[in-house]
């Protein structure tokens, strides 16, 4: 998601509080947000691959590795 939707999602917000939203605006906000989660969840799951846990043994494990690289969180 780039600066522009964000911008726009933003925008859209201070309307629906100010004046409200044509049909036509719910429905892009709404699919806008639905991008905005989807990219939140694919860089939080990208984070949470790419943590490395130290055992007490010392051996290093990553916990992607571990737990299979899942691509989306439910």
């Amino acid at each position: 998601m780039n600066q522009e939707q964000i911008d726009r999602i933003n925008a859209l917000y201070r309307k629906s509080k100010a004046e409200g939203l044509t049909e036509e605006e719910k429905k892009e906000q709404a699919l806008l947000r639905k991008q905005y989660v989807a990219d939140v969840k694919k860089n939080l799951t990208a984070q949470l691959n790419n943590i490395d846990m130290v055992n007490p043994d010392g051996s290093v494990e990553n916990l992607g590795d571990k737990y299979g690289k899942k691509t989306g969180l439910s």
